[in-house]
């Protein structure tokens, strides 16, 4: 069930020439609404200074289109920090010389969370059983008679800050979003007894409007009202927070059903995860994996599993494993289908490098897969032929996502170097954050070993602390490679991130028009080196001479 909500809203100017109150209600689909929630937003313009009435509206219209195109991945604060961050220095710039000023509340309604964002002096409230909770603070002066003055402003000042509050929802609750056209003349009680006495949300929302007017108010008067009518199923976030209560399963053997999947063996067992073959009941095979029991009471453990699984959804595709819904789900575990097939580093020993044909397949496969990940803000952090599974229907997939990593989500480890030591970026081993252009050198190094079974800066062991020169040379093992294949992987490799391609796309696209380039025009000897084309013709002309020096003498 998704998230059910009754809203309703009212905006009445009033006295005032202009009304320069804004409200914005967003309903995503069903897929945005999962993973970017629903969100709301008044702004009040400040008449005092520029066009206050442009400053709101272009605010919650800049808020409503930029939100639902930040990756996925990014938590709601630092989505809504970032474009308000943003939207700041385009108010200051826009006024000619005069800044474009106006407050804003913004609340984002998520799963079962919401997540509030405040400058300036309209307001939140929180109606609960009963009880109203204001949500913010005004940022204005407390001196008596300097109430109404602003200390904080969208516009305002460079150096932005922005209140944030989250917490969880239950069904009933109301939000309200009023302007201070609305509570400064009413106050909390006004507000409280209209949300007691009318339960329609429009009628509420535009009985505190009017009400606020026939109060004497001399402002604009806005409220934007949102009942939660119903709650989705718990979302990752939920089942993080919920983690501690689910239990591992049991040792599962031979022959055994448990939730529905028959038991056919346990294929993989370490300290980090076992990893069981099981069948549904239409006899399609699929690895269900889960905690060893040693691990029952680690949370983090728990939470990394979870973590894994979501970001395996959250990349659903053809270079990806598909992952069960497992609507029934009562353990700590994820099923992902099985595949036939081999990895890379199986088909490597097998059969060595691979030809320069399928070598080029991979790696463009591999760099839109890489592509897919990063543009959702999700780092893989494990990149390697072991990784990588060739399908028997021709699919590359990358595997294994216990080390991925998304920034302002994931947990950083302090004193960790998470990965395998040979694919890891030089930064990696300095303890540099993750970054894309890690992920990209393991490509890299992925790719050079594919090509030649070797690595560019030979094997790392893990209680190394290695030094970084210049990569070998691909062409030494691979002389039937074109020069521009070594140039572009000595780039994928550079020592120096910032000599390396920057994101998957780039590195794809020159992989691409390199390789559509036309074989070059091998250059005569004399081109290539002339003093040793001169050098030679010298010698043949002296062994000639020689030559025929001696068939003289011989005739004399």
């Amino acid at each position: 069930m998704p998230l059910m909500l009754t809203l309703g809203e009212s905006s009445a100017t009033g006295p005032r020439a202009e009304n320069q109150d804004a409200l914005r209600s967003v309903t995503p689909s069903p897929s945005l609404s999962n993973s970017k929630g629903h969100l709301f937003a008044l702004a009040d313009g400040v008449s005092q200074c520029a066009d206050g009435g442009l400053a709101a509206h272009s605010t919650v219209q800049a808020l409503a289109l930029d939100y639902y195109s930040t990756p996925e991945t990014w938590p709601v604060a630092q989505a809504l920090d970032r474009l308000l961050l943003a939207q700041n220095r385009w108010l200051q710039a826009a006024g000619n010389g005069q800044p474009l000023l106006t407050t804003l509340t913004a609340l984002v309604l998520r799963g079962h969370r919401f997540t509030l964002a405040h400058v300036g002096d309209c307001r939140a409230y929180h109606w609960r059983d009963g009880e109203l909770y204001c949500l913010t603070e005004d940022h204005v002066w407390q001196q008596p008679g300097m109430q109404h003055v602003l200390t904080r402003a969208m516009g305002l000042e460079a150096h932005l800050v922005v209140d944030f509050r989250e917490g969880e929802l239950r069904t009933g609750d109301v939000f309200a979003l009023v302007s201070d056209g609305v509570w400064a003349t009413l106050g909390d009680e006004g507000v409280r007894r209209i949300l007691s006495d009318e339960p329609a949300m429009n009628a509420a929302a535009q009985a505190l409007t009017r009400a606020a007017h026939l109060a004497g108010s001399q402002d604009n008067a806005s409220a934007l009202l949102i009942r939660i009518d119903g709650l989705p199923e718990r979302q990752l976030a939920d089942s993080l927070a919920a983690v501690e209560s689910w239990p591992l399963p049991p040792r599962l053997k031979e022959g055994q059903v448990f939730e529905g999947w028959q038991v056919t063996q346990r294929t993989a067992a370490s300290q980090q995860s076992w990893l069981y073959r099981v069948h549904d009941e239409t006899g399609h095979a699929w690895l269900l994996k889960t905690l060893p029991p040693a691990l029952q009471d680690d949370t983090h453990a728990a939470q990394a599993l979870l973590m894994e699984e979501w970001f395996l959804r959250r990349v659903a595709g053809r270079a990806f494993v598909e992952l069960h819904p497992l609507p029934h789900r009562q353990h700590l575990y994820y099923v992902q289908r099985e595949y036939a097939g081999q990895t890379l580093a199986e088909q490597l020993r097998q059969r060595g490098p691979l030809p320069l044909g399928e070598w080029l397949d991979t790696a463009t496969r591999l760099l839109r897969a890489v592509g897919q990940l990063h543009r959702r803000n999700i780092l893989h952090r494990d990149i390697k032929p072991e990784n990588l599974h060739r399908g028997d229907d021709g699919e590359l997939r990358l595997l294994d996502f216990g080390l991925a990593y998304c920034p302002g989500l994931s947990r950083a480890e302090a004193h960790t170097v998470p990965g395998t030591p040979t694919y890891l970026a030089p930064e990696a081993f300095e303890g540099v954050a993750p970054t894309p252009q890690q992920d990209l050198f393991a490509v890299g190094v992925t790719l050079y070993q594919l090509l030649t079974d070797h690595y560019p800066y030979g094997e790392i062991e893990a209680f190394q602390r290695p030094r970084f020169g210049q990569p070998g040379n691909a062409l030494r093992y691979r002389p039937d490679a074109p020069a521009w294949l070594n140039d572009w992987l000595q780039r994928c490799v550079a020592a120096d991130p910032a000599e390396r391609f920057e994101t998957a796309e780039q590195a794809l696209l020159a992989l691409e028009q390199a390789e559509q380039q036309p074989a070059p025009r091998p250059r005569p000897l004399m081109e290539q080196n002339p003093v040793g084309f001169w050098r030679s013709v010298a010698c043949v002309s002296l062994l000639v001479n020689m030559l025929m020096l001696l068939i003289w003498l011989y005739r004399q």
